[in-house]
């Protein structure tokens, strides 16, 4: 259940030793795009801010998720006062479930981010042992020695918030992911007047969204995407599908409101499209009517001219439902000429091939596909480096921390500071781990925590270490041989030659070679034929080495022994 904290008022904080820092971690989302999450820690109280998780690349083979490493706050979880959470992007709140595993902790967020939580949480059986407590732009919390006030940002999602945190020693803004909109969708402007008095008041450290600090100038409005659609809907001559994200609901009220200036009619497509859209519909936050909407069940009956279907698959993800309309495994739509594909969302790093491919397949089917590069379909919903001079102005801190971004976007965002005033020495260019202890009058980097990154295999349950991940790849780049020895239970030996089976070396012309070397290294070991795990050793290392000699290539070699 969502519970309604009672309105809290602001009470001035005083460091009541004079010398307790305070600490602040990234455990995740520094020196890359994902896995959001940083600890601010005083004395016994701890508070966390989002917990994301990071989307697989093509190194991490059969990972679904990957989450931060949890051991540091496992360890201080008796400090823990709460998750506060900036908004309901998964790379800001995707970890929760596997936090929430093995820490029990209230969770605030905004309406919409906790009603998108609390579907998530369902899925892992969590919800009913979860405190969510709803908060409100402007809304003041107090968690230990922490007081908490957030602060309304625009992005690419609803309800996003930054926070102002005021702590023993000094004041400290947390951006969250934000753009400056001065045209937003639903009418709610950025509270740049509340980051400001944060500046007048004094503020020690700003942590700030570095994502597109390579980009000069400002991030256009989202408004700018309902005028391509328009274009776009009253030029196309059958279906028009359009695949974004799924969070994204202002991207969706805008195609809802073209469909309807325009006489079509929408189709919501996508198991997290559908949960989305009906839990923002549910919230006041999405409004579709309902003569507007038509099921997927209707599409056959429906004029090709007049259908409008949102869906999944942005990022060509092999089991969306964009996807599977353009391989044909779809139960319900299948890609037909004179469609009209638009893929409205950014490219996530990583993603490029899978993306590529989706693109060219929905050419050969006949589609006109219209994406980024080639149509205003889609605009950032992160500061450019104009915005980003504007809240650092705003907010004139002390020192300044960029975060949310690749190592290259931290620099960047740094060298900007810098040019609008904040000393370099004061500037703290972070990795996942890294502590920096704030006092009244001065800061440094201290020592390091466990930090790193967890595999999360595809069935969301087990965690994958290093080791099997290695593995995985090289079966991937260089194949499998399996070496099956039966041997006689009574004696060790062995009953027939050894049986091998490959996969992935085409290396059938060295078998009788390498059968030769396993004769070898059981000959050598004749006297002691059942020390068969030193045995399996040896075949290991020697044919790895041998195979690669003869293949230049390392596969997995795999010694099986049975016993009969």
């Amino acid at each position: 259940m969502i519970k309604f904290p009672s309105k809290m008022t602001v009470s001035n904080l005083t460091n009541s030793s004079g010398e307790q820092p305070l600490r602040i971690i990234p455990l995740g989302g520094i020196g890359e795009i994902g896995l959001n999450m940083t600890i601010l820690e005083w004395g016994e109280d701890l508070i966390v801010i989002d917990a994301g998780l990071m989307f697989p690349e093509e190194d991490t083979p059969g990972i679904e998720i990957i989450v931060p490493d949890l051991t540091y706050l496992k360890r201080q979880r008796h400090k823990i006062r709460a998750v506060i959470l900036t908004h309901g992007h998964e790379d800001h709140i995707g970890a929760l479930p596997f936090l929430l595993r093995e820490i029990q902790v209230p969770i605030y967020g905004t309406p919409l981010t906790l009603g998108f939580v609390a579907e998530k949480l369902k899925e892992y059986d969590l919800l009913s042992e979860t405190v969510l407590m709803t908060v409100k732009p402007r809304q003041v919390v107090r968690l230990g020695v922490f007081e908490v006030e957030f602060l309304r940002v625009t992005h690419s999602i609803v309800d996003g918030v930054g926070l102002g945190i005021t702590t023993p020693v000094g004041r400290v803004v947390h951006t969250g992911d934000f753009k400056v909109d001065q045209t937003p969708v639903d009418g709610q402007l950025m509270d740049l007047q509340k980051f400001g008095e944060y500046g007048d008041r004094g503020t020690m450290v700003l942590m700030s969204d570095s994502t597109n600090s390579e980009r000069e100038g400002y991030t256009p409005s989202e408004r700018e995407v309902g005028k391509a659609f328009e274009e776009i809907f009253h030029q196309a001559p059958g279906r028009i599908i359009i695949a974004t994200f799924a969070s994204h609901i202002h991207r969706v009220q805008q195609v809802v409101d073209v469909a309807v200036k325009t006489g079509k009619r929408v189709i919501i497509n996508g198991k997290s499209m559908l949960d989305n859209t009906r839990i923002a519909i549910e919230l006041g936050y999405l409004t579709i009517p309902s003569r507007a909407l038509a099921k997927t069940e209707e599409l056959a009956d429906l004029s090709p001219a007049k259908t409008v279907i949102i869906t999944t698959g942005s990022q060509g993800e092999p089991a969306s439902s964009l996807y599977r309309m353009a391989t044909d495994q779809h139960k319900q739509i299948q890609i037909q000429p004179g469609d009209t594909v638009i893929l409205s969302s950014r490219v996530i790093p990583g993603n490029e091939l899978h993306i590529g491919r989706l693109i060219n397949q929905l050419f050969r089917l006949g589609a006109r596909v219209i994406y980024e590069q080639v149509s205003e379909v889609h605009v950032s919903g992160h500061a450019s480096q104009e915005e980003q001079k504007m809240m650092l102005n705003l907010v004139r801190p002390t020192y300044f921390i960029p975060v949310h971004g690749e190592y290259r976007h931290l620099v960047c965002h740094a060298q900007l500071a810098q040019r609008v005033g904040i000393p370099k020495e004061n500037t703290f260019i972070l990795d996942d781990g890294d502590v920096v202890e704030f006092f009244t009058d001065r800061a440094a980097k201290a020592d390091r925590v466990p930090s790193g990154r967890i595999f999360i295999d595809q069935n969301r349950v087990s965690e994958v270490n290093e080791e099997i991940l290695q593995d995985r790849r090289r079966l991937g780049a260089n194949g499998l041989m399996l070496i099956i020895l039966k041997v006689k239970k009574e004696t060790g030996r062995l009953v027939q030659p050894p049986d091998l089976v490959t996969r992935g070396l085409g290396a059938d012309i060295i078998l009788e070679e390498v059968k030769g070397q396993i004769h070898e290294i059981l000959e050598k070991h004749a006297e002691s034929q059942r020390d068969w795990e030193v045995i399996q050793d040896q075949i290991k290392k020697r044919l790895r080495r041998f195979l690669f000699k003869k293949l230049e290539r390392s596969p997995v070699v795999l010694p099986v022994l049975i016993e009969v």
